[in-house]
């Protein structure tokens, strides 16, 4: 008879919620991690979080106007679906891999879990700092004078596109025209006040996010019904679901329709931070994977009808979308349908949504720094992956804030200059969405043990598509959208990339190689003991893998812990040769043979 758990950790004392916290502790134990954050959120809070990073109005409102002229609402329209449809494949692909590896650290742990032992350090080293740059909403910079595209790092392109909407929303009801100075002042406020928020205990950001899902959704709601009725002259349909536009100057209606998918493409990410939450939310092997894909539907479904509608709501292509006078299409729109007085209210839902949005960017990539920072990847390790008395990571929220700050430093002299400097997020973020899935379907094909959330046979299939998708997609984000091509309009994307990437490659080799050991959080006695100390259900941590034993001693050499880091899960370290606590001490630490019994939840 195996021992009953018992839940002395912050988890519930109730059978059913002890039960699925001591199930979540034993497969986070497996993964090399001991359970230290509050596992305090719920599958919806999760969900809240996610859906807030993929925030429709903050990704939407900024672009809707250049998106109109690469392509027109034929490429708006159609293009939001076909782009929702590519996203949800690769939301598939990810929500497999979260099911079975469902903690903090994300796809640089799947990539540790899925690689070849040779290369996961590398590797694992490498997603890990392109997801954490890449952490992202790509929008967007909202200038008082002509618009001009951004492509922006997660947080300081949220909150430095709210301070210039606030900037804009000045310049509407008032003859003052704030400078950048005051425009970066307000982008340091936000910065703090997302700062505060992040430093609340979990279970109140659930809340917050709670609240953030009703915003997004009634809110949505308010903009489109509103808008609508007061239009006076709306556009027939005919214009919303055939129209073609092409202002770019380029002559290939294919090329331009690619472009046109850019604006989709920005406002669907951040679906990744369902996985950075795992390690906070309960029975996380179907919550995290639950939390990307329901991200994704939902905000494909209100991204829909919300483009639908205001494109319904043009009055004057020309003076709302192609030369706004306040600077911004839908804010246009807002003014000329339906006054200033609703505008300005309206205006207010979308800076409200910003806010969430920044909050929950900030929240995702705090788990991101802690867990980095566990395995000791970042500078100032110790201190970043420490936690205050709520078992929040606080040190990781305040390093998110100051390097935004100093990300944002740039935009005083040059918004070129910053936007060349931030735009490496795009390809960080596809790249690190790339590898773990390329490892899962590739080298780990037939070692991968899949968690309650699998495709089943067509998991490789849905990766393929996945993959080519991502590369499609990160060739668009290199290319000029203008012509002809000039030193003002060419795409520097690739410049910082390239340099960050060396940068980040060099770091490894030079001092990285040396001591970064991903998932070495637990040690074998530590399960021992925990184990004899009646934490955990000995029962529950029986049954491993087959794994030869010349490769796990490669693999303990390689990485210099105690299980195994390639394709299959680390086998579970056992009291003695009988897996009984009665007689054993802590040095007879064996790693038995494979057993036929597999983790309940594991099952597929």
């Amino acid at each position: 008879m195996s021992k009953k758990a018992e839940v002395n950790d912050g988890g519930s004392t109730g059978s059913s919620s002890g039960s699925l916290y001591d199930q979540d502790r034993v497969i986070l134990e497996r993964l090399g991690y001991k359970q230290s954050l509050d596992r305090s959120l719920s599958a919806f809070n999760n969900f809240g979080v996610t859906f807030s990073c993929c925030s429709i109005l903050a990704g939407l409102t900024p672009l809707y106007g250049d998106a109109l002229q690469s392509g027109g609402p034929m490429t708006v329209i159609w293009g939001w679906l076909l782009v929702s449809f590519f996203t949800l494949m690769v939301g598939l692909s990810l929500a497999e891999i979260c099911s079975a590896f469902p903690t903090s650290g994300g796809l640089y742990v799947w990539t540790t879990r899925l690689c070849s032992a040779a290369w996961a350090p590398i590797a694992s080293w490498t997603v890990g700092y392109t997801n954490w740059l890449g952490l992202k909403k790509e929008e967007q910079s909202i200038p008082l004078t002509p618009p001009v595209l951004y492509s922006t790092m997660a947080i300081a392109s949220t909150d430095l596109a709210m301070a210039q909407f606030l900037a804009s929303l000045i310049s509407m009801t008032s003859s003052y025209n704030p400078n950048t100075y005051v425009i970066f002042a307000i982008y340091v406020c936000i910065l703090l006040l997302h700062g505060v928020v992040n430093s609340m205990t979990v279970r109140l950001n659930g809340l917050f996010n709670n609240v953030s899902v009703w915003w997004h959704l009634f809110g949505t709601a308010t903009i489109v019904i509103v808008v609508l009725a007061m239009t006076p002259e709306r556009q027939s349909a005919e214009f919303v679901f055939t129209a073609w536009i092409n202002n770019t100057g380029w002559s290939s209606s294919f090329y331009v329709f690619m472009l046109g998918l850019l604006q989709s493409q920005y406002t669907l990410s951040g679906y990744d931070s369902a996985a950075h939450m795992a390690e906070e939310t309960q029975n996380a092997s179907t919550g995290g994977p639950m939390g990307i894909i329901m991200a994704i539907v939902t905000a494909s479904c209100v991204g829909w009808v919300f483009l639908v509608g205001m494109t319904f709501s043009i009055s004057s292509f020309e003076n709302q979308i192609v030369a706004p006078q306040v600077g911004v299409a839908l804010s246009q729109i807002f003014l000329d349908s339906c006054g200033l007085g609703v505008a300005i209210f309206l205006i207010l839902i979308i800076l409200g949504a910003q806010f969430f949005c920044g909050s929950a960017l900030t929240l995702a990539s705090s788990r991101m720094v802690y867990a980095f920072a566990r395995d000791g990847a970042l500078p100032m390790s110790k201190r970043l992956h420490k936690l205050n008395k709520e078992k929040s990571p606080v040190a990781a929220v305040w390093f998110n804030i100051v390097f935004c700050f100093i990300l944002g430093l740039p935009y005083i002299w040059s918004e070129t200059a910053y936007s060349a400097i931030v735009s490496v997020n795009t390809i960080a973020s596809s790249i690190s969405y790339l590898i773990p899935i390329l490892c899962r379907i590739i080298l780990a094909r037939s070692t991968f043990e899949p968690g309650p959330f699998n495709l089943g046979r067509y998991s490789t299939f849905v990766g393929v598509i996945s993959s080519g998708w991502i590369v499609i997609t990160s060739a668009l984000f290199l290319c000029p959208t203008e012509f002809p091509v000039t030193a003002s309009n060419m795409n520097y994307a690739a410049v910082p990339f390239v340099l960050v990437i060396g940068l980040c490659v060099s770091y490894y080799a030079i001092w990285g190689r040396h001591w970064f050991k991903p998932g070495g959080g637990v040690g074998a006695k530590e399960v021992v003991m925990e184990v004899k100390a009646g934490k955990l259900d000995i029962g529950d941590l029986e049954g491993s893998d087959d794994t030869d034993e010349e490769d796990r001693g490669r693999d303990e050499k390689s990485h210099g812990l105690e299980h195994v880091y390639s394709h299959t899960p680390p086998l579970t370290p056992q009291l003695g040769s009988g897996g009984t606590s009665g007689t054993s001490s802590e040095d007879e630490i064996g790693f038995p043979e494979r057993e036929e019994e597999k983790y309940s939840h594991l099952q597929h």
